[in-house]
């Protein structure tokens, strides 16, 4: 089944989350042929679970640490976003990497939490622009996606990716649909080679200026399994019409 996830980022009060659930809802009820994800701050997980709950929409958080608990002062654990009816989790978003300095190791003991503690995660990787401009895309991809999965090979069937490319995100100034349909054949083949007992059940998504005029385009591409939606994601209506575009 596609995902379609939106991402807020750093937005949103839990007070602007119930009138956006409130919104949304209504606009997407009969779309149950597609999963639907809310990757929404820690402090509007508590109201959007109480929203969310009893509907086909899952609830994800965007970040989490690698430890069960201990003195780690403004970081989450997975039980504590399970215990919050969280399911899934961003894992390594651009954001993480490069204005917080996340690195790899961090990453990949980032995953192996969730996988232990039963949350699905969705790992993002893309190349920066002076990246791409070198013809680097590909290395930077496969060297991103080897370092995560270290130790982990035989479970990619346990968790979706997300292609960000870098200088995409935010920029309004998206990769076209067929440059993303060759970086997801390329994960897709490169998780074939980590791990030969793989099922295809790793679901790569596209993320970086997507929006509803776009949204369409880039699902119609067959390596495409979903989206991870920023800033469009931020208005109901918006993303509404982004789930429902295909």
């Amino acid at each position: 089944m596609k995902l379609i996830s939106a991402n807020w980022k750093m937005n949103m009060t839990p007070t602007q989350t119930r009138d956006y659930i409130t919104k949304f809802l209504p606009l997407v009820k009969d779309v149950k042929d597609r999963e639907i994800l809310l990757c929404v701050p820690y402090t509007s997980l508590c109201v959007a679970y109480d929203l969310l709950k009893d509907t086909h929409i899952k609830l994800g958080a965007q970040n989490v640490y690698y430890e069960p608990k201990g003195a780690f002062t403004g970081e989450i654990s997975v039980a504590m976003l399970k215990d919050l009816g969280v399911s899934y989790v961003i894992v390594g978003h651009s954001e993480r990497r490069w204005i917080f300095g996340e690195r790899d190791e961090t990453i990949n003991r980032k995953l192996l939490a969730c996988l232990d503690g039963g949350l699905r995660p969705i790992l993002c990787v893309g190349e920066r622009l002076e990246e791409r401009e070198a013809g680097l895309t590909f290395k930077v991809v496969e060297t991103q996606i080897r370092l995560a999965l270290s130790s982990l090979e035989d479970h990619t069937d346990m968790i979706d990716i997300a292609y960000e490319p870098v200088w995409a995100i935010g920029s309004g100034n998206p990769a076209t649909p067929e440059d993303a349909q060759i970086v997801h054949k390329f994960i897709k083949d490169l998780l074939k080679s980590i791990n030969k007992n793989y099922q295809g059940k790793t679901r790569v998504l596209y993320g970086g200026s997507v929006n509803p005029q776009n949204a369409g385009e880039f699902m119609k591409m067959p390596d495409i399994d979903g989206l991870l939606v920023g800033t469009a994601s931020l208005d109901p209506e918006a993303f509404a019409k982004i789930v429902n575009s295909f």
